[in-house]
Protein backbone atom coordinates (compact mmCIF):
# COMPACT_ATOMS: atom_id res chain seq x y z
CA UNK A 1 0.00 0.00 0.00
CA UNK A 2 1.26 3.37 -0.63
CA UNK A 3 2.52 5.56 1.84
CA UNK A 4 2.02 9.17 1.15
CA UNK A 5 3.93 10.34 4.00
CA UNK A 6 7.42 8.81 3.87
CA UNK A 7 9.45 11.98 2.50
CA UNK A 8 8.25 15.34 2.38
CA UNK A 9 8.96 18.68 0.85
CA UNK A 10 7.63 22.38 1.56
CA UNK A 11 5.20 23.66 -0.68
CA UNK A 12 6.42 27.58 -0.43
CA UNK A 13 2.99 28.50 -0.65
CA UNK A 14 1.91 30.70 2.46
CA UNK A 15 -0.02 28.93 4.45
CA UNK A 16 -2.33 31.51 6.41
CA UNK A 17 -3.13 32.62 3.07
CA UNK A 18 -5.53 29.37 2.77
CA UNK A 19 -8.46 29.10 4.21
CA UNK A 20 -9.81 25.83 5.16
CA UNK A 21 -13.49 26.65 5.64
CA UNK A 22 -15.91 23.13 4.68
CA UNK A 23 -18.21 22.13 3.84
CA UNK A 24 -17.25 22.01 -0.27
CA UNK A 25 -19.33 22.04 -2.69
CA UNK A 26 -19.10 20.66 -6.15
CA UNK A 27 -19.90 20.82 -9.68
CA UNK A 28 -19.90 19.05 -13.34
CA UNK A 29 -19.51 19.72 -16.52
CA UNK A 30 -19.99 16.68 -18.86
CA UNK A 31 -19.36 16.91 -22.85
CA UNK A 32 -21.37 14.33 -24.97
CA UNK A 33 -20.88 13.87 -28.81
CA UNK A 34 -24.34 13.93 -30.99
CA UNK A 35 -24.10 10.54 -33.30
CA UNK A 36 -26.78 9.30 -36.28
CA UNK A 37 -29.45 7.18 -34.36
CA UNK A 38 -29.34 4.77 -37.44
CA UNK A 39 -25.44 4.97 -38.37
CA UNK A 40 -23.80 6.14 -34.42
CA UNK A 41 -21.66 8.41 -36.63
CA UNK A 42 -21.12 12.00 -35.07
CA UNK A 43 -23.58 14.36 -36.93
CA UNK A 44 -22.89 18.20 -36.36
CA UNK A 45 -26.72 19.01 -34.71
CA UNK A 46 -25.41 20.94 -31.61
CA UNK A 47 -27.49 24.05 -32.73
CA UNK A 48 -30.62 22.40 -33.17
CA UNK A 49 -30.55 19.72 -30.28
CA UNK A 50 -29.60 22.55 -28.08
CA UNK A 51 -32.25 25.44 -29.70
CA UNK A 52 -34.90 22.46 -28.49
CA UNK A 53 -33.43 22.25 -25.19
CA UNK A 54 -33.63 26.15 -24.49
CA UNK A 55 -35.47 25.91 -21.34
CA UNK A 56 -32.61 25.15 -19.50
CA UNK A 57 -30.22 27.93 -20.85
CA UNK A 58 -27.72 27.91 -17.77
CA UNK A 59 -27.28 24.49 -17.77
CA UNK A 60 -26.83 22.90 -21.25
CA UNK A 61 -23.93 24.69 -24.03
CA UNK A 62 -22.04 24.10 -27.09
CA UNK A 63 -18.75 22.75 -26.86
CA UNK A 64 -16.11 23.59 -29.21
CA UNK A 65 -17.65 21.36 -32.25
CA UNK A 66 -21.08 21.22 -33.39
CA UNK A 67 -20.56 17.35 -32.73
CA UNK A 68 -20.46 18.05 -29.27
CA UNK A 69 -22.80 19.28 -26.64
CA UNK A 70 -22.00 20.50 -22.93
CA UNK A 71 -24.04 19.70 -19.31
CA UNK A 72 -23.19 22.12 -16.33
CA UNK A 73 -24.92 21.00 -13.10
CA UNK A 74 -25.91 24.07 -10.58
CA UNK A 75 -23.26 23.42 -7.51
CA UNK A 76 -24.44 20.77 -5.62
CA UNK A 77 -23.94 20.51 -2.00
CA UNK A 78 -24.36 16.60 -1.47
CA UNK A 79 -23.26 13.73 -4.03
CA UNK A 80 -27.42 12.52 -3.99
CA UNK A 81 -28.15 16.31 -5.40
CA UNK A 82 -25.41 15.87 -8.07
CA UNK A 83 -26.50 12.51 -9.21
CA UNK A 84 -30.11 13.83 -9.25
CA UNK A 85 -28.84 16.56 -11.38
CA UNK A 86 -26.76 15.13 -14.03
CA UNK A 87 -29.65 12.30 -14.41
CA UNK A 88 -32.16 15.55 -15.24
CA UNK A 89 -30.19 16.96 -17.38
CA UNK A 90 -29.13 14.09 -19.47
CA UNK A 91 -32.50 13.18 -19.69
CA UNK A 92 -33.34 16.38 -21.16
CA UNK A 93 -30.40 16.39 -23.71
CA UNK A 94 -31.17 12.99 -24.80
CA UNK A 95 -34.65 13.79 -25.64
CA UNK A 96 -33.95 16.76 -27.73
CA UNK A 97 -31.53 14.72 -29.32
CA UNK A 98 -33.79 11.99 -30.51
CA UNK A 99 -36.06 14.80 -31.21
CA UNK A 100 -33.50 15.62 -34.43
CA UNK A 101 -32.65 12.08 -35.04
CA UNK A 102 -29.73 11.82 -32.83
CA UNK A 103 -28.58 10.02 -29.71
CA UNK A 104 -25.79 11.00 -26.94
CA UNK A 105 -22.49 9.75 -26.46
CA UNK A 106 -20.75 9.28 -23.59
CA UNK A 107 -17.45 8.77 -25.15
CA UNK A 108 -14.19 10.85 -24.89
CA UNK A 109 -14.22 9.86 -28.89
CA UNK A 110 -16.16 9.25 -31.86
CA UNK A 111 -14.24 5.87 -31.87
CA UNK A 112 -14.55 5.82 -36.04
CA UNK A 113 -12.71 9.14 -37.76
CA UNK A 114 -15.30 12.11 -38.11
CA UNK A 115 -15.76 12.87 -42.21
CA UNK A 116 -15.13 15.98 -44.24
CA UNK A 117 -14.02 18.87 -42.60
CA UNK A 118 -14.09 20.09 -38.65
CA UNK A 119 -17.54 21.61 -37.71
CA UNK A 120 -16.35 24.05 -35.21
CA UNK A 121 -19.15 25.80 -33.11
CA UNK A 122 -18.85 29.07 -34.96
CA UNK A 123 -16.54 31.10 -37.47
CA UNK A 124 -15.78 33.60 -34.86
CA UNK A 125 -12.20 35.02 -35.40
CA UNK A 126 -10.70 33.21 -32.01
CA UNK A 127 -11.71 30.07 -33.27
CA UNK A 128 -10.33 31.03 -36.50
CA UNK A 129 -6.88 31.60 -34.76
CA UNK A 130 -6.66 28.53 -32.87
CA UNK A 131 -7.18 26.94 -35.92
CA UNK A 132 -4.43 28.77 -38.06
CA UNK A 133 -2.02 28.44 -34.81
CA UNK A 134 -2.37 24.94 -33.75
CA UNK A 135 -3.37 23.27 -37.02
CA UNK A 136 -3.92 20.05 -36.76
CA UNK A 137 -4.27 19.60 -32.71
CA UNK A 138 -7.68 21.50 -33.58
CA UNK A 139 -8.89 17.81 -34.30
CA UNK A 140 -8.63 16.70 -31.03
CA UNK A 141 -11.50 19.53 -29.89
CA UNK A 142 -13.90 16.49 -30.96
CA UNK A 143 -13.24 14.74 -27.40
CA UNK A 144 -15.05 14.37 -24.67
CA UNK A 145 -13.61 14.91 -20.73
CA UNK A 146 -15.91 15.06 -17.19
CA UNK A 147 -14.58 18.38 -15.35
CA UNK A 148 -15.25 18.61 -11.57
CA UNK A 149 -15.78 21.71 -10.09
CA UNK A 150 -14.90 21.73 -5.82
CA UNK A 151 -15.67 24.98 -4.23
CA UNK A 152 -15.91 27.48 -2.53
CA UNK A 153 -11.71 28.19 -2.65
CA UNK A 154 -9.61 31.38 -3.19
CA UNK A 155 -6.97 31.09 -5.54
CA UNK A 156 -4.79 30.82 -2.77
CA UNK A 157 -6.33 27.83 -1.40
CA UNK A 158 -6.94 26.21 -4.70
CA UNK A 159 -3.33 26.87 -5.71
CA UNK A 160 -1.91 24.79 -2.31
CA UNK A 161 -4.39 22.25 -2.52
CA UNK A 162 -3.69 21.83 -6.11
CA UNK A 163 -0.11 20.37 -5.41
CA UNK A 164 -1.65 17.65 -2.72
CA UNK A 165 -3.96 16.85 -5.31
CA UNK A 166 -1.46 16.59 -8.58
CA UNK A 167 -0.05 13.17 -7.39
CA UNK A 168 -3.55 11.66 -7.80
CA UNK A 169 -4.47 12.57 -11.09
CA UNK A 170 -2.91 9.52 -12.91
CA UNK A 171 -5.37 7.53 -10.59
CA UNK A 172 -8.00 9.31 -11.52
CA UNK A 173 -7.14 9.26 -15.45
CA UNK A 174 -7.07 5.02 -14.66
CA UNK A 175 -10.29 5.28 -13.22
CA UNK A 176 -12.18 6.69 -16.10
CA UNK A 177 -10.66 5.33 -19.20
CA UNK A 178 -12.92 5.19 -21.74
CA UNK A 179 -11.24 5.84 -25.18
CA UNK A 180 -8.85 2.73 -26.54
CA UNK A 181 -10.56 3.71 -29.65
CA UNK A 182 -9.30 6.47 -32.16
CA UNK A 183 -10.33 7.43 -35.94
CA UNK A 184 -11.16 3.95 -36.02
CA UNK A 185 -8.84 1.43 -34.51
CA UNK A 186 -7.74 0.40 -31.28
CA UNK A 187 -4.80 2.63 -29.65
CA UNK A 188 -3.33 0.36 -27.34
CA UNK A 189 -4.04 2.53 -24.62
CA UNK A 190 -7.17 2.93 -22.42
CA UNK A 191 -7.41 6.63 -22.52
CA UNK A 192 -5.78 7.73 -25.95
CA UNK A 193 -7.96 11.09 -25.08
CA UNK A 194 -5.68 11.94 -22.48
CA UNK A 195 -2.50 11.25 -24.25
CA UNK A 196 -4.07 13.29 -27.76
CA UNK A 197 -5.25 16.09 -25.48
CA UNK A 198 -1.42 16.30 -23.75
CA UNK A 199 -0.07 17.23 -27.14
CA UNK A 200 -2.06 20.94 -26.30
CA UNK A 201 1.27 23.04 -25.62
CA UNK A 202 -0.95 23.87 -22.77
CA UNK A 203 -2.01 20.78 -21.24
CA UNK A 204 -1.33 17.84 -19.58
CA UNK A 205 0.10 17.88 -15.77
CA UNK A 206 0.00 21.25 -14.19
CA UNK A 207 3.41 22.50 -12.72
CA UNK A 208 4.37 22.23 -8.76
CA UNK A 209 3.28 25.88 -7.48
CA UNK A 210 5.63 27.30 -5.01
CA UNK A 211 3.34 29.84 -4.71
CA UNK A 212 0.34 31.96 -6.00
CA UNK A 213 2.68 34.29 -8.06
CA UNK A 214 4.21 31.44 -9.49
CA UNK A 215 0.89 30.27 -10.71
CA UNK A 216 0.40 33.49 -12.38
CA UNK A 217 3.90 33.58 -13.53
CA UNK A 218 3.25 30.10 -15.34
CA UNK A 219 0.00 31.45 -16.90
CA UNK A 220 1.66 34.17 -18.45
CA UNK A 221 4.23 32.09 -19.79
CA UNK A 222 1.84 30.49 -21.75
CA UNK A 223 -0.05 33.34 -22.86
CA UNK A 224 3.40 35.29 -23.83
CA UNK A 225 5.14 32.15 -25.28
CA UNK A 226 1.97 31.52 -27.58
CA UNK A 227 1.10 28.01 -26.05
CA UNK A 228 -2.48 29.97 -25.43
CA UNK A 229 -4.49 32.38 -27.13
CA UNK A 230 -6.16 33.04 -23.77
CA UNK A 231 -6.84 32.26 -20.38
CA UNK A 232 -9.62 29.46 -21.83
CA UNK A 233 -6.76 27.36 -23.31
CA UNK A 234 -5.05 27.20 -19.74
CA UNK A 235 -5.66 23.34 -20.52
CA UNK A 236 -4.13 21.35 -17.14
CA UNK A 237 -5.36 18.37 -16.20
CA UNK A 238 -5.62 20.32 -12.81
CA UNK A 239 -5.89 24.32 -12.44
CA UNK A 240 -7.65 26.71 -10.49
CA UNK A 241 -10.95 27.71 -12.46
CA UNK A 242 -10.62 31.08 -14.45
CA UNK A 243 -14.24 32.01 -14.21
CA UNK A 244 -15.61 30.42 -10.69
CA UNK A 245 -14.04 29.68 -7.44
CA UNK A 246 -13.15 26.39 -7.48
CA UNK A 247 -10.56 23.84 -8.15
CA UNK A 248 -11.19 22.11 -11.48
CA UNK A 249 -10.24 18.33 -11.93
CA UNK A 250 -10.20 18.35 -16.15
CA UNK A 251 -8.15 15.01 -16.16
CA UNK A 252 -10.89 12.37 -16.47
CA UNK A 253 -12.67 10.79 -19.68
CA UNK A 254 -16.11 11.48 -19.94
CA UNK A 255 -17.57 8.24 -19.54
CA UNK A 256 -21.72 6.50 -19.62
CA UNK A 257 -21.95 5.53 -16.04
CA UNK A 258 -23.60 8.26 -14.02
CA UNK A 259 -22.36 6.24 -10.85
CA UNK A 260 -18.59 6.03 -12.11
CA UNK A 261 -18.94 9.87 -12.92
CA UNK A 262 -20.63 10.84 -9.49
CA UNK A 263 -17.45 8.25 -7.87
CA UNK A 264 -15.00 10.43 -9.91
CA UNK A 265 -16.63 13.38 -8.17
CA UNK A 266 -16.57 12.40 -4.68
CA UNK A 267 -12.97 11.48 -5.01
CA UNK A 268 -11.89 14.85 -6.52
CA UNK A 269 -13.91 16.41 -3.23
CA UNK A 270 -12.31 14.23 -0.80
CA UNK A 271 -8.49 14.97 -1.97
CA UNK A 272 -9.68 18.43 -1.63
CA UNK A 273 -10.98 17.78 1.68
CA UNK A 274 -7.67 16.00 2.49
CA UNK A 275 -5.45 18.54 1.42
CA UNK A 276 -7.38 21.36 3.44
CA UNK A 277 -6.63 19.80 6.49
CA UNK A 278 -3.11 18.61 5.78
CA UNK A 279 -2.22 22.01 5.43
CA UNK A 280 -4.69 22.83 8.67
CA UNK A 281 -2.38 20.55 10.39
CA UNK A 282 0.89 22.54 8.72
CA UNK A 283 1.72 18.58 7.35
CA UNK A 284 4.06 18.96 4.89
CA UNK A 285 3.60 18.04 1.18
CA UNK A 286 5.29 14.63 -0.19
CA UNK A 287 7.84 14.71 -2.19
CA UNK A 288 6.91 14.14 -6.13
CA UNK A 289 9.37 13.60 -8.75
CA UNK A 290 7.76 15.93 -11.72
CA UNK A 291 9.46 13.20 -14.13
CA UNK A 292 7.92 10.41 -12.46
CA UNK A 293 4.82 12.35 -12.51
CA UNK A 294 5.03 12.67 -16.01
CA UNK A 295 5.19 8.36 -16.64
CA UNK A 296 2.44 7.60 -14.08
CA UNK A 297 0.69 9.52 -16.10
CA UNK A 298 1.32 8.06 -19.31
CA UNK A 299 1.18 4.35 -17.58
CA UNK A 300 -2.44 4.69 -16.48
CA UNK A 301 -3.40 6.38 -19.73
CA UNK A 302 -2.20 3.27 -21.53
CA UNK A 303 -3.21 0.41 -18.81
CA UNK A 304 -6.17 2.14 -17.33
CA UNK A 305 -7.79 0.28 -14.31
CA UNK A 306 -6.79 -3.36 -15.48
CA UNK A 307 -2.82 -3.32 -15.85
CA UNK A 308 -0.23 -1.39 -13.69
CA UNK A 309 0.65 1.90 -12.85
CA UNK A 310 3.28 3.80 -11.03
CA UNK A 311 3.60 5.27 -7.57
CA UNK A 312 3.66 8.70 -7.96
CA UNK A 313 5.59 9.19 -5.02
CA UNK A 314 8.01 6.57 -5.65
CA UNK A 315 7.86 4.90 -9.05
CA UNK A 316 7.25 1.74 -8.11
CA UNK A 317 5.28 -0.25 -10.52
CA UNK A 318 1.85 -1.77 -9.25
CA UNK A 319 -1.59 -2.98 -10.45
CA UNK A 320 -3.44 -0.15 -10.82
CA UNK A 321 -6.43 -1.34 -8.93
CA UNK A 322 -4.02 -1.13 -5.97
CA UNK A 323 -3.31 2.53 -6.63
CA UNK A 324 -6.75 2.88 -6.92
CA UNK A 325 -8.03 1.41 -3.64
CA UNK A 326 -4.95 2.97 -1.78
CA UNK A 327 -6.84 6.23 -3.12
CA UNK A 328 -10.09 5.48 -2.07
CA UNK A 329 -7.98 4.43 1.49
CA UNK A 330 -6.61 7.89 1.84
CA UNK A 331 -9.39 9.95 1.57
CA UNK A 332 -12.05 7.33 3.22
CA UNK A 333 -12.08 9.72 6.57
CA UNK A 334 -13.58 12.58 4.63
CA UNK A 335 -15.47 10.29 2.43
CA UNK A 336 -17.15 9.12 5.34
CA UNK A 337 -17.66 12.67 7.22
CA UNK A 338 -20.13 13.54 3.89
CA UNK A 339 -21.83 10.30 3.67
CA UNK A 340 -19.99 9.42 0.48
CA UNK A 341 -18.19 6.32 1.37
CA UNK A 342 -20.59 3.36 1.19
CA UNK A 343 -21.64 4.48 -2.81
CA UNK A 344 -17.90 5.39 -3.59
CA UNK A 345 -16.59 1.73 -2.14
CA UNK A 346 -19.41 0.39 -3.74
CA UNK A 347 -19.08 1.61 -7.08
CA UNK A 348 -15.09 1.24 -6.97
CA UNK A 349 -15.76 -2.26 -6.29
CA UNK A 350 -18.08 -2.64 -9.38
CA UNK A 351 -15.15 -1.10 -11.53
CA UNK A 352 -12.30 -2.93 -10.46
CA UNK A 353 -15.14 -6.15 -10.86
CA UNK A 354 -16.55 -5.42 -14.33
CA UNK A 355 -13.99 -3.45 -15.59
CA UNK A 356 -13.24 0.15 -16.75
CA UNK A 357 -15.14 1.79 -20.16
CA UNK A 358 -12.11 0.90 -22.47
CA UNK A 359 -12.52 -2.73 -21.09
CA UNK A 360 -16.54 -2.71 -21.64
CA UNK A 361 -15.72 -1.22 -25.05
CA UNK A 362 -13.07 -3.95 -26.12
CA UNK A 363 -15.20 -6.43 -25.30
CA UNK A 364 -18.12 -5.11 -27.28
CA UNK A 365 -15.74 -4.97 -30.17
CA UNK A 366 -14.45 -8.50 -29.95
CA UNK A 367 -17.81 -10.46 -30.56
CA UNK A 368 -17.84 -9.36 -34.10
CA UNK A 369 -14.57 -7.34 -35.04
CA UNK A 370 -17.25 -4.37 -35.48
CA UNK A 371 -16.84 -0.67 -34.13
CA UNK A 372 -20.26 -0.23 -34.65
CA UNK A 373 -21.36 -2.56 -31.53
CA UNK A 374 -18.80 -0.30 -30.11
CA UNK A 375 -20.84 2.69 -30.38
CA UNK A 376 -24.25 0.79 -30.12
CA UNK A 377 -22.65 -0.30 -26.44
CA UNK A 378 -21.80 3.28 -25.79
CA UNK A 379 -25.04 4.70 -26.36
CA UNK A 380 -27.16 2.24 -24.59
CA UNK A 381 -24.77 3.10 -21.61
CA UNK A 382 -25.38 6.33 -21.59
CA UNK A 383 -29.05 6.44 -21.82
CA UNK A 384 -29.13 3.89 -18.70
CA UNK A 385 -29.43 5.69 -15.83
Amino acid sequence: MIEPGNSTTSTGTAQNTVRTTLPLTVGVEEEFLLVDARTFRVVPAAPLVLATAAGLPGELHPEGTRYQVEISTPVAHSAATLREELAGLRRTLGRAARAHGCRLLAAPSPVVAVEGPLHLTDDEPRQREQHRRFGALTDTLVSCGRHIHIGTLDVDTAVAVSNRVRPWLPTLIALAANSPFWGGRDTGHASWRAMAWAGWPSAGLPPHFTSTAHFRRSVQTLLGSGAALDTKMVYWDLRPSGNWPTLEIRAPDMSPDIDAAILQAELARALVATALREIAERRPEPAVRDDVLRLARWRAAHDGLEGFGLDPYTGTELPAADLAEALLDLVAPELAQSGDLDHAARTMTGLLRNGSGAHRQRAAFARRQDLTDVLRHLTEETEDF
